[in-house]
């Protein structure tokens, strides 16, 4: 039985897992579309018994390509503006990616929303189904041209800082006036980086791990010149520790607002 995740390093040496669709999922998160394309294609049915009264094979004209241009572009409109999502993907919390990492591209949406013809026959994704099925990343057709795959995007839970944080004495706390310059400069996307590298540094190869931590500490001690005496003899990944609790914890502990993500 094939693995359900995909390791994907990236150009820092970094490894990171995601957890690849299934074929059963991705068929019924396909359903939910099919759902949502005949719903308006029953819309431009309507429109097209207006149309009989001047041509009735205009109307049949009309009906085809429109069938033909929801199809396709349903899925492309979806996935591009909902960031690699389309109504039932989001229900299932599944979502398209780059294979290697990188950010989904505009090219490749269309080329694996074009390719679903292919996949599709000769019935029900017949095609598409048993590549997915036989690929070690799960990719129909489309996707293997494309470059995408498709991941599971489970809902992420408030992570516990009480937990991650127990136990850890934070010296810079012992300088509120810079502690609280350090908040003002860290933006939510920064503080967003250093809370998720804390929350899988198990998943890190060890080497990768401490590059990745001495990286962001030097980041995040640039932002605000802490005295000697609250950073010497702090390992890189306790700084870090440090620097997420003052961001995202007040001083009586409970959870900061202004940094919110």
């Amino acid at each position: 039985m094939k693995s359900a995740t995909l390791q994907i390093r990236t150009v820092e040496g970094v490894v990171f897992a995601q957890l690849l669709a299934g074929p059963v999922t991705r068929c019924l998160a396909w359903c939910v579309d099919l759902l949502c394309i005949l719903a308006v294609f029953i819309v431009l049915g309507k429109l097209s018994s207006v149309l009989v009264v001047f041509s009735q094979n205009f109307a049949t004209a009309f009906v085809t390509l429109g069938f033909f241009v929801l199809s396709i572009g349903y899925g492309i409109a979806c996935e591009w503006g909902w960031r690699g999502q389309t109504v039932g993907k989001k229900l299932f919390h599944l979502r398209v990616v780059d294979a290697e990492g990188l950010r989904l591209q505009f090219n490749q949406v269309v080329t694996r929303n074009l390719l679903r013809f292919v996949d599709s026959l000769p019935l029900f994704y017949f095609v598409g189904g048993l590549a997915c099925w036989f690929s070690p990343k799960c990719q129909r057709l489309g996707d293997l041209a494309a470059n995408t795959i498709v991941i599971r995007n489970p809902r992420v839970t408030e992570p516990d800082l009480d937990q991650l944080l127990a136990g850890k004495f934070n010296s810079l706390r012992q300088f509120p006036h810079l502690a609280a310059r350090l908040r003002q400069n860290v933006p939510p996307a920064e503080a967003a980086v250093a809370l998720q590298a804390l929350l899988r540094r198990d998943e890190f190869d060890p080497v990768d791990r401490v590059e990745l931590f001495a990286e962001l500490a030097a980041h995040f001690r640039a932002k605000v010149s802490f005295p000697p005496e609250a950073t010497d003899g702090i390992a890189d990944e306790q700084y870090l520790r440090n620097v997420v609790d003052i961001v995202y914890r007040a001083r009586d502990g409970s959870r900061a607002q202004a940094v919110a993500v």
